[in-house]
């Protein structure tokens, strides 16, 4: 018996000794831990690692890492701009489409540069594996794949996540990142099931271990179209769509990805619906979740199912479909128009009615998916919970659609984790925050933090007050800098954005003191279909008519033709430099007119509020105001102004305030 109760004993404490062996193991320590792999997650662990911060990027599955979970795509309007935004600031998503890219446009350029908006087609599985890369390489940065379920708080401080393999990441700060996988569910037709996205598991239990501590969740939903086989597609039914074949590309770093003239170019396919594919989705309406009660939650208004088209616009007898290639070496075909939830032989039984489409194969129809988020009126300009500290968030999470919006948010939530666990007083322990008329990025940040969300969140060139000053061309130009003092931009992107600013204004400098003699100058005019001179004028002023650029003069004009080629001498970015030129001379009078007015709003901007103001007892102004304001507590005077529900008079009286 004596033997009996030693030997017990002895694997007693042998279990013990295992077990505390397994946790201690099973524990791990960073800087920053990033929850989620997609296009927020991607650029917010690549920025925080690159700025020193240890960094876990946690994701289901390695071989998704910033998976395309719609369309293949990457810009667009506004979108665009952007993604030259975060490769301005040094992230990877344009660098990364560009290695990628199988069809490059800019859209709008009928229009003026202002909206201006870079697209690419993306080879999807390219563009994982290029990202994949690039993070695997990433000093700092840790990849593990494994699902988080409960986020660590004490104090209302993060202290990191735990995980279902019973893993325990200890962090400084935690970004949450899960995009639309928090208690997913998809729906086609009546068939109902759990998944963040196609073939993916849905993650179940970290809504609640967030919610838990006072930060408040919804609903939201969107959808994805049919993918299609090429193989059964009738082109010769389709009208073509080529790419652009110029200069133009996303990143700024010219040596970093393949040139420009290397690109695929596939071409993307448009056709349309007709009545008789209306009469079979109507026949199916019965059974769609949007109409039938199953979906509660709130879709995208500006990016609506085909059923929902139909609901719209009961009118239209057809509506336009994009067909746009997956990749370089597959079939599969993106169906951009069509996205829907109704039940698979509703969709299969509509395409064929396209005469395209006559003898269509589908790899899987489209659906709907629900998913979770989180109120962003809870978080401060830096993407950081307002209610528990070193907590931040970015991408779908905060509301928002789209790979672009997604990617903006996760580089300056990645950017102010590494602020915060800093232990080199990284941007002097100050939060990186961008202005509305700083960045389409800041606009954003400040539309959600501001504002909140009631659908899920796009961006447009019509929510940024200051597009001019915003445009593609010139994201380097208003971001760079900043980024490079921060330290997250390279010494040779810096230098590159100096020396096209140091070439774009000797450019700008002659023309605007070159003049022109009528005699010289008539004929070309005369052959360019705009007015002759009667009398001299300097080079700019003729640059302002819309006939005008520089392309088609300069033949006409040796000394400009000349200082080009000596300013510009093995300059391998002279298209992208004499443009940013032109735009700078051609709309000189729009864009000092913004300056000014983004110059009034800075000094709203620079009146700091918060704190200083008992919301609930301010009888001076309107209920509504007050019960805004008291919710999300404005930081700055420019910031209470924008929040709706909050008047001019209302920012009148607290200005009075402010003075007593």
């Amino acid at each position: 018996m004596l033997f009996v109760s030693l030997w017990l004993r002895f694997l007693l404490l042998f279990y013990y000794l295992c077990k505390n062996f397994w946790q201690k193991k099973m524990i791990f320590n960073y800087d920053v831990v990033v929850v989620g792999a997609g296009h927020a997650g991607c650029e917010a662990a690549a920025a925080a690692a690159r700025l020193g911060a240890q960094t876990c990027l946690i994701t289901m599955d390695m071989n998704k890492i910033a998976q395309m979970s719609c369309n293949p795509a990457i810009g667009g309007i506004a979108k665009g701009q952007i993604v030259r935004e975060i490769d301005a600031l040094g992230g990877m998503t344009g660098i990364v489409t560009d290695r990628c890219s199988l069809q490059f446009r800019m859209l709008n350029l009928s229009k003026g540069p202002a909206v201006w908006s870079p697209r690419a087609q993306c080879d999807r599985n390219k563009f994982i594996w290029a990202w994949r890369e690039i993070l695997e390489n990433t000093p700092n940065l840790h990849i593990w794949q494994d699902q988080v379920r409960e986020l660590l708080v004490e104090n209302q401080e993060v202290q990191g996540v735990k995980t279902y393999y019973g893993a325990e990441f200890r962090a400084k700060c935690v970004i949450i990142t899960a995009g639309t996988f928090l208690n997913g569910l998809m729906h086609i037709g009546r068939v109902k099931i759990p998944g963040g996205r196609c073939a993916e598991a849905a993650s179940l239990e970290l809504t609640e271990s967030i919610t838990k501590h006072g930060i408040r969740a919804g609903r939201m939903k969107t959808g994805t179209p049919v993918r299609i086989d090429k193989r059964s597609v009738d082109f010769s039914l389709m009208e073509k769509q080529d790419g652009d074949h110029d200069f133009h590309q996303f990143s700024y770093m010219p040596t970093e990805h393949q040139a420009v003239s290397s690109r695929n170019n596939l071409p993307c396919w448009i056709c349309y619906t007709n009545t008789a594919v209306h009469d079979v989705l109507r026949s199916g309406l019965a059974d769609s979740p949007l109409y039938n009660g199953q979906i509660q939650s709130i879709g995208p208004r500006y990016c609506p199912s085909i059923e929902t088209k139909l609901h719209t616009f009961p009118d239209r007898d057809e509506h336009m479909l994009f067909l746009e290639p997956e990749g370089e070496s597959t079939n599969e075909m993106y169906l951009n128009g069509f996205s829907s939830s109704l039940p698979l032989d509703i969709q299969l039984n509509a395409l064929h009615q396209i005469p395209a489409f006559r003898h269509l194969d589908i790899y899987r129809p489209g659906y709907a998916i629900e998913y979770d988020f989180f109120d962003p009126t809870q978080l401060t300009h830096s993407l950081e919970s307002k209610v528990v500290k070193n907590l931040f968030f970015a991408g779908q999470v905060n509301g928002t659609t789209g790979y672009e919006e997604a990617a903006g948010q996760g580089i300056i939530a990645g950017i102010n984790a590494a602020i915060n666990c800093s232990v080199t007083s990284l941007n002097n322990g100050e939060p990186f925050t961008l202005q509305r008329n700083e960045a389409y990025i800041g606009v954003l940040i400040d539309d959600l933090v501001t504002k909140g969300v009631d659908e899920p969140y796009r961006m447009f060139t019509s929510r940024a007050e200051y597009r001019i000053l915003l445009r593609q061309d010139d994201a380097d130009m208003r971001l760079t800098e900043k980024s490079y003092h921060l330290g997250l931009a390279s010494e040779e992107r810096y230098q590159l954005m100096l020396s096209k600013k140091e070439k774009r204004d000797a450019i700008i400098e002659f023309i605007s003191n070159f003049s022109l003699k009528p005699t010289l100058i008539n004929p070309a005019l005369e052959a360019l279909g705009t007015t002759p001179l009667r009398q001299g004028c300097k080079l700019e002023e003729l640059l302002g008519r819309p006939q005008i650029n520089i392309a088609n003069i300069a033949p006409h004009i040796e000394p400009l033709r000349k200082a080009l080629d000596r300013i510009l001498a093995d300059e391998p970015r002279k298209e992208e430099i004499i443009e940013a030129a032109e735009i700078q001379i051609k709309y000189k009078g729009y864009i000092y007119r913004e300056q000014q007015m983004a110059e009034k709003m800075v000094r709203l901007e620079n009146i700091k509020i918060e704190g200083k103001f008992d919301y609930p007892n301010m009888t001076q102004i309107s209920i509504e105001a007050r019960q805004k304001l008291q919710a999300i507590q404005p930081v700055t005077l420019a910031q209470a102004s924008r929040i709706p529900g909050v008047s001019p008079s209302d920012i009148n009286i607290m200005l009075v305030l402010m003075g007593r």
